[in-house]
């Protein structure tokens, strides 16, 4: 260890060593008289050597340091701890403004002698702390923006609902009003598709998620309501759906709900047209990777026993057709066992979807 011919030189260190800091740094004898000073002490609260050195600590200025916080960490605290982190003030000071000062105080006994030395940091943190209420301010803000929005949204979704309620009553009113055979069935099945637009939405916003929907659940319950609408007491069609695990967007669930629903419609209207016990239409939803294949077959008549056909050129197929390709699927026709049909949409992985896709 360095031995110092007289105190001076160990002084003249000490003050070297004060001065090296980058926080302010007093150092205080036990009366909280001021012993020595950083430099950057001195910057940082516009003061001068001549005005601090022998001084009392809360006779600092013009008493700006008599602060009773500051007071109760100095003279109750610290006797009793001999340490102290991060003890806050917030104070106006002159020159400076309302500052948030954080302290960090030691007291340093002395192993020969009575004499006791209280080194006292200080850290300025109001810009800190400045940044932490403008953050929790716009948190706030934000939570409160996504409660409005959330707020809307169900608004709207309600009014969707009740829009898409009326559009189908009128559009039966109108089937039943028209005499034409044809017009009637047209006006039917825009009547069903209206409510199967409307299935959808229910099914979808009865989720809590935002973006991300769980596709088991979400074609179960849709091919169940489609399934207690549809399908009477005089023919009953079961529905099975297989459906792997996995997060699905809604944008993508709107467009699978679609053609899931235009599937089995078809299904339970064409499959079937003489009452059977045992009428069955299967769903099947299997990934890929980041691609799926959707399967709807039944074991209804079929083809005939035909040659696999293309979609047909109806409403429906059309409508299929579109959101197949929205989704930058493929879609496939063919006899499924038992003389049914099966529809067969396949999106292989890492498809990149197009402005348009929904």
């Amino acid at each position: 260890m360095l031995e110092f011919e007289n105190l001076g030189y160990a002084q003249t260190l000490a003050q070297a060593i004060v001065n090296t800091l980058h926080e302010p740094l007093l150092v205080l004898d036990s009366d909280f008289r001021v012993l020595a000073a950083s430099v950057s002490f001195y910057r940082s609260f516009q003061v001068e050597p001549t005005q601090t050195i022998g001084r009392m600590l809360f006779s600092l200025g013009d008493g700006q340091w008599d602060i009773p916080a500051l007071r109760t960490l100095l003279e109750t605290i610290i006797p009793e701890r001999a340490a102290m982190d991060g003890f806050e003030v917030e104070h106006d000071f002159p020159g400076l403004g309302r500052r948030t000062m954080l302290l960090n105080a030691r007291q340093v006994v002395y192993e020969h002698g009575p004499n006791t030395t209280i080194l006292l940091a200080f850290m300025d943190i109001t810009d800190r702390r400045r940044i932490e209420r403008e953050k929790a301010l716009l948190l706030a803000q934000t939570e409160e923006l996504l409660r409005q929005k959330d707020t809307l949204l169900k608004e709207m979704q309600h009014r969707v609902a009740n829009s898409l309620q009326i559009i189908a009553s009128i559009l039966l009113l109108k089937a039943r009003a028209v005499s034409s055979a044809e017009s009637r069935q047209h006006l039917q099945e825009a009547h069903q598709r209206v409510i199967s637009v409307a299935e959808v939405q229910r099914h979808l916003h009865a989720t809590t998620a935002i973006d991300q929907i769980d596709v088991g659940a979400y074609l179960t319950k849709l091919c169940a309501s489609l399934a207690s609408s549809m399908v009477g007491e005089s023919q009953p069609i079961g529905i099975e759906v297989n459906a792997d695990p996995g997060q699905i967007g809604s944008d993508t669930a709107v467009s699978l709900g679609l053609i899931v629903t235009e599937l089995v419609i078809n299904a339970i209207k064409y499959a079937f047209p003489a009452p059977r016990s045992d009428g069955l239409i299967r769903l099947s939803y299997k990934v890929d990777g980041d691609g799926w294949r959707l399967t709807v077959s039944d074991n209804g008549i079929g083809k005939g026993g035909a040659a696999p056909a293309q979609p047909g050129s109806g409403l429906g197929t059309a409508i299929v057709q579109s959101l197949v390709k929205q989704l930058g699927a493929a879609i496939e026709q063919a006899n499924s066992a038992g003389n049914g049909l099966k529809i067969v949409i396949t999106r292989p992985g890492s498809v990149a979807l197009g402005p348009t896709a929904a």
